[in-house]
């Protein structure tokens, strides 16, 4: 890895890596945060050395790299080339409906995944709306979106601010979210069969050479979920 000054160094450390916690390496597997230069400076809102606002660049300008809560229920990134083997070890080739009759899945993780099959790709305030979510359950629903991205299920796609009655735009941004399978269409993923043990030890071999001195434990949390 080489050291980032700007968004273009990350983008092309993180092509090669494959993979990186969003943040700092706190379990000691790996991040690119390791690697920043003296420039980075975060919540600055400078898009080429502000590493906050590369979340949303990503979305936005590539579709070879997948951002969500991905790695130890915290944020991260993977390139289009290594999602397919988290893909096949988080969901070990099953459909959400065999890993819902398994009770793997929550009955608000359903209704979440139910309208974003229906409408595509929707908004966060717009999922809790169509879902009908309510105030007092929004730690479960929390709770379900996070745990649909750490099964590869759906990840975020972009960011979209409230409309009002006029139509206009107002407030913050709020996470875009799809089925795993839209964000990738061209990768067939559903159809791509990828065994679990295949899959898990091409991530394992990719990570010690990222950082060999990561403890065995944390690498399997890492590639498991």
């Amino acid at each position: 890895m080489r050291i980032i000054y700007i968004y273009d160094d990350f983008i092309a450390n993180l092509l090669e890596a494959g993979m990186t916690i969003g943040g700092g390496n706190a379990e000691g597997t790996f991040s690119l945060c390791s690697y920043f230069g003296e420039s980075i400076c975060w919540h600055t809102d400078n898009p080429d050395t502000d590493p906050w606002e590369w979340k949303m660049r990503v979305l936005n300008e590539r579709r070879d790299i997948a951002y969500g809560k991905f790695f130890y229920k915290k944020s991260g990134f993977i390139t289009k080339e290594w999602f397919p083997y988290f893909y096949a070890v988080r969901r070990k080739n099953m459909i959400f409906e065999e890993a819902y009759l398994e009770g793997t899945l929550s009955s608000h993780a359903k209704r979440i995944y139910d309208i974003l099959t229906e409408h595509k790709e929707l908004p966060i305030h717009l999922l809790k709306q169509y879902g009908g979510f309510t105030r007092e359950e929004k730690s479960r629903f929390d709770t379900a979106i996070t745990e649909l991205q750490m099964r590869m299920y759906i990840t975020m796609c972009g960011g979209a601010r409230k409309l009002s009655q006029k139509g206009e735009e107002y407030g913050w941004f709020s996470t875009v979210f799809c089925l795993t399978e839209d964000f990738f269409p061209e990768e067939n993923l559903s159809n791509r069969i990828i065994e679990y043990e295949e899959a898990f030890q091409k991530i394992e071999k990719q990570l010690y050479s990222l950082n060999p001195s990561a403890k065995p434990a944390k690498v399997r949390k890492f590639i498991t979920g």
